[in-house]
């Protein structure tokens, strides 16, 4: 199965492109945003837990990294509410489930060999936001860095703006809150977008905005 897998192109889903569907497992399930391979497979999902429902003990043999959008999402290790980002490197395993349900924005199969470190960042706690270095009314919230690849949280006041930049080696987000715009369009809450190694846009948010975004990892791809 192959779904927006040419990464040298933009990709986009914005609410209501997609519709769910079921996975495996009862009340579990899938809105596939990129993926390469089958049940196992490279993969960019929004996942979603009907309340008591859960997943199938596995593996993660090439990584896996999520972020919750809704709801409590639990495993062995512990409950995981709204804003908990959390990277989950190869050899990990855990069963999934939720009691309340819970929506995920997750990524599997995606990390560097050399990226290791597991942990959890409770986002909707932190204290590390710091100004975006353009200082015209966004802020940044580090998640995490390796090699080439970032992930943070990017935060738009109205009328906030990053300014024109590029992305040498690509570029990953997805709208969590509020309403994001740039020269090409206007991307509501839950629109994902990928954009290839070579592009560039100005990013700026009318209304306000809440942003995952990932950058540099895109590049061994194509």
């Amino acid at each position: 199965m192959n779904i927006r897998s040419d990464f040298s192109q933009y990709a986009i889903v914005r609410p209501g492109d997609e519709e769910f569907i079921a996975s495996p497992m009862p009340g579990v399930e899938r809105l596939m945003l990129d993926r390469i391979g089958d049940e196992v497979a490279r993969a960019t999902t929004i996942v979603r837990f009907a309340p008591d429902s859960k997943f199938s003990a596995h593996n993660h043999d090439l990584g896996e990294e999520f972020i919750v959008l809704e709801g409590v999402f639990s495993d062995e290790t512990g409950d995981f509410p709204k804003g908990s980002y959390v990277r989950n490197p190869a050899g990990t395993s855990h069963t999934p489930h939720s009691n309340e349900g819970c929506t995920l924005f997750v990524k599997l199969r995606q990390f560097d060999e050399g990226d290791q470190k597991q942990f959890v960042v409770n986002s909707d706690n932190s204290e590390g936001w710091v100004p975006a270095p353009t200082n015209l009314g966004a802020e940044i919230l580090p998640l995490h860095k390796f090699g080439d690849e970032f992930v943070r949280l990017v935060r738009f006041r109205p009328g906030g703006e990053l300014g024109l930049h590029d992305h040498p080696l690509g570029e990953e987000l997805l709208v969590l809150e509020g309403e994001l715009r740039d020269e090409s369009g206007v991307y509501p809450q839950g629109t994902w977008m990928r954009s290839p190694p070579g592009s560039a846009h100005a990013p700026f948010s009318e209304k306000g905005a809440l942003v995952w975004v990932k950058s540099g990892h895109l590049g061994q791809l194509i």
